[in-house]
């Protein structure tokens, strides 16, 4: 076990006033502790915010450029320690290390490219009605930002969130999911090494309903943006606006792959199962429900089968597919293979825990097909977090549309297509704040905004590239007379 890792506030490293610790297991092998962090509450928590309020004005009249070029060095500082950090990631949150490779290099991406980003915030000048006026704008940061990060991308989305806010010159406050935490606490050690001022960045492990809430409500903070799933997200959101915060939320998804009678039924089914299974179908964005065309409906299935029967299960650091994060999330996608099939749904394909020793005590299950499925049925309806696709047939483009926008949820949608016309009304109809053609449904570019639509989002504001710094500012309009 390695030693107890410490919370970060006003430049130093400290324990909890709780003096208890949060242990963080291997899903794949829950009887080896990664590693232990602190259980804070509330008092820490506003010691944090305390200290970002103290050193918010410093870093908001830092020039653009300079706090451009602290982010650089960190983003710089991470990826010389991109093997470090992957070996994290998987310890903790069991991904693949293929994908965990890759989400440590997005965080990478992100700080490099929001450094540069930071020399651009200024404003815009404009021609005013008088003479002898000057009229113009400027980018003021909101104040103190408060961020809330989910497990299932560690290190990806606390960095999305965290650079765009220090690059607009706001103090921060953060509290990492604590299934995870261990990428983040890597995020604040090069800030710090990189030069970032005390106080500017704070991060504080512990259970949201203790650290979380403090963010939240504390007077101190300015603005919340949090991750997660819907129920616990529409729950921040009337906490964050009651108290009068500037308040962002991405939440849960039921996101469909629609497949028409003119695509590949073989390349449709890589596009599925890629969306589904991937990450373990532990993303937001993941293909949950796969809506096919009957005239390539039973091909279509037969391929997405044997996808689903060859992924190699383990381990993330020698196998295709890690386990779940917790037993918890093992144990509910297994309650929705079994409630699926209560309901009348037939499994093609995997749903049970594999076999084998290297399966043994992990967190691990077997990709879930599912056909003859009905979109009224709770597996076509409700966010499943688990490899698991739902295969719903449909007549024709019409039916399908529908049956993609007959849910709750509207964060990602793709279309699978040779019709041109098809794929156009798609774009424009599908109910989903991310729309692709021919493309899985996960997977995202860092420079364009992100977010959802319906219960998969606040639609307030968006993440990434120009979006993701316009929420953590505020723009000031100035009359200069002469």
């Amino acid at each position: 076990m390695s030693d107890t890792a410490k919370n970060y506030v006003n430049g130093e490293w400290v324990e909890s006033e709780t003096g208890e610790t949060i242990d963080v297991q291997n899903p794949a092998n829950p009887s080896e502790t990664v590693a232990t962090y602190q259980k804070s509450d509330g008092s820490d928590a506003k010691e944090a915010v305390e200290a970002a309020v103290a050193a918010k004005a410093e870093w908001a009249n830092t020039p653009g450029p300079e706090r451009g070029r602290i982010l650089r060095e960190a983003g710089t500082l991470l990826g010389q320690r991109k093997e470090e950090l992957t070996d994290k990631l998987v310890a903790e949150e069991g991904k693949a290390r293929g994908e965990a490779s890759g989400e440590v290099q997005r965080a990478i991406d992100i700080f490099h490219y929001f450094s540069a980003k930071a020399s651009d915030l200024g404003g815009t000048v404009k021609g005013a009605s008088g003479q002898n006026t000057n009229l113009y704008t400027r980018e003021m940061p909101v104040g103190v930002a408060a961020l809330v990060t989910p497990w299932n991308y560690p290190i990806a989305i606390p960095a999305w969130k965290l650079a765009p806010a220090l690059a607009a010159g706001n103090a921060v406050v953060l509290k990492p999911a604590s299934l995870a935490p261990g990428v983040v606490i890597e995020i604040a050690r090069a800030l710090d090494e990189a030069g970032l001022p005390d106080g500017v960045l704070n991060v504080v492990t512990g259970p949201g309903s203790a650290v979380g809430s403090e963010f939240i409500e504390n007077e101190g903070t300015d603005a919340v943006s949090f991750t997660g799933s819907s129920q616990v997200g529409e729950m921040v959101y009337e906490q964050a606006t009651d108290a009068g915060k500037r308040v962002q939320t991405e939440l849960g998804g039921k996101n469909p792959t629609v497949v028409m009678d003119s695509a590949d039924p073989a390349e449709a089914a890589d596009i599925v199962a890629n969306g589904g299974f991937g990450t373990t179908g532990q993303s937001c964005t993941a293909c949950s429900r796969a809506i096919v065309h009957e005239d390539v409906y039973d091909e279509f299935v037969d391929e997405l089968v044997d996808r689903a029967e060859s992924i190699d299960i383990g381990p993330g650091n020698e196998h295709e597919m890690g386990p779940q994060v917790s037993e918890d999330e093992l144990n509910s996608t297994l309650e929705y293979v079994d409630i699926a099939q209560d309901e009348g749904a037939t499994l093609a394909a995997g749903g049970g825990v594999p076999e084998g020793d290297d399966v043994e005590e992990g967190y691990f299950v077997e990709p879930a097909v599912f056909t003859d499925v009905t979109n009224d049925m709770r597996i076509a309806q409700e966010e499943v977090f688990g490899p698991v696709v739902a295969v719903i047939k449909v007549s024709d483009f019409e039916e399908g549309l529908d049956v993609a926008n007959d849910v709750e949820y509207g964060l990602s949608a793709s279309v699978v297509t040779d019709d041109h016309t098809e794929a156009n009304r798609f774009v424009e109809e599908a109910e989903a704040g991310v729309v692709k053609v021919n493309d899985k449904t996960t997977g995202l570019e860092l420079h364009v905004p992100f977010g959802g639509v319906k219960r998969s989002s606040s639609e307030t504001w968006r993440e990434q590239g120009d979006a993701g710094l316009d929420f953590y500012t505020i723009e000031k309009t100035v009359y200069d007379s002469y």
